[in-house]
């Protein structure tokens, strides 16, 4: 019997509400294994799937050592891994979770607004003091990308260790790194985030690890499940119109324009996104075609999954 798939989610906090929610819009609602408290579950119609609940640091942590095999967390903290592609593969942006990397500096420096300014400060500090600028964040692997994109050497890395946004008024640190949603808690305590300071606009991401052991039922359970989330996506954005058989011909000259990419026509109906929805219908009406029924698919199943494809990829190739 094949070892199970392990699918790792978060286990607390807005992350883990929303993972949960879309897991069941879906159709993947999550059975808990061991109680309320339990910190696995299994789905219903996915034997041989163990999702286990963990925190969003330690989810990506367990995708770089191929603890698990796939992982919902944050993109931000998956690319604090450092060398990601030898790690893992992020195969699908959720739409969720959304926050920014960003710089942010004291307000009060009304004469840093760019990064090029902080180049200006560090040269400046290190003349003055004979110490570099320093950075409080928990994202020393992005922030030093960040700063030698930009060309910027004198600095140094300070662990924040708790609030990083409390690391300038607290005299740790100069400037910080970290993740924000609206900027409140930032300008909360003085800080304002540069012009040119993002540093990764992250959301969360369904990833996979590449240093995980794969047998060919695990592969081929995760394609499923890929496939299952990949037609769930594409159900809502589009819509499917069926008219009277004996005005195929007539409806089809009408819709030239607007079907839907993916070889979607059927017998007498068809795919249309739902942004051409009334645009579609009204072609029909102009064309005397009716009546014209819309449904919402619930999923929209292509023949192979293209998320499935790019994983049974990245496998094959750390084999």
């Amino acid at each position: 019997m094949s070892p199970p798939l392990i699918l790792a989610i978060p286990s607390k906090g807005r992350l883990k509400d929303q993972t949960e929610a879309w897991l069941a819009d879906a159709g993947l609602t999550l059975r808990s294994q061991g109680g309320a408290r339990g910190y696995s579950a299994a789905v219903d119609g996915f034997d041989g799937l163990e999702v286990r609940l963990a925190s969003a640091a330690d989810i990506s942590a367990s995708l770089a050592v191929g603890e698990v095999h796939l992982g919902i967390t944050g993109e931000d903290l998956l690319r604090e891994i450092g060398d990601i592609e030898q790690r893992a593969r992020l195969l699908l942006a959720l739409g969720f979770g959304r926050a920014d990397l960003v710089v942010a500096a004291p307000r009060g420096w009304i004469d840093v607004e760019v990064m090029a300014d902080v180049d200006d400060v560090a040269h400046d500090i290190l003349a003055r003091t004979g110490r570099r600028l320093r950075i409080a964040t928990k994202y020393p692997n992005q922030t030093r990308a960040f700063f030698a994109a930009h060309g910027i050497a004198d600095y140094r890395i300070v662990d924040s260790g708790g609030a990083t946004e409390g690391g300038p008024a607290a005299g740790l640190a100069e400037l910080i790194v970290d993740i924000s949603t609206t900027g409140a808690t930032l300008a909360a305590n003085g800080l304002k985030i540069l012009s040119d300071g993002l540093i990764l606009a992250s959301q969360a991401r369904l990833a996979a690890s590449v240093a995980a052991a794969w047998d060919p039922a695990q592969l081929s359970l995760a394609q499923r499940l890929l496939a299952v989330i990949e037609a769930r996506a594409r159900g809502r954005t589009v819509a499917s119109l069926i008219w009277p058989k004996a005005q195929d011909r007539a409806a089809r000259a009408a819709l030239a324009a607007f079907s839907h990419p993916a070889k979607s026509e059927r017998a007498n109906g068809a795919l249309i996104e739902r942004a051409d929805l009334f645009a579609a219908t009204g072609a029909l009406a102009a064309a005397g075609v009716g009546p014209v029924s819309v449904t919402q698919p619930i999923y929209v199943f292509e023949a192979a999954s293209a998320a499935g494809e790019r994983l049974a990829a990245a496998v094959r190739k750390s084999a």
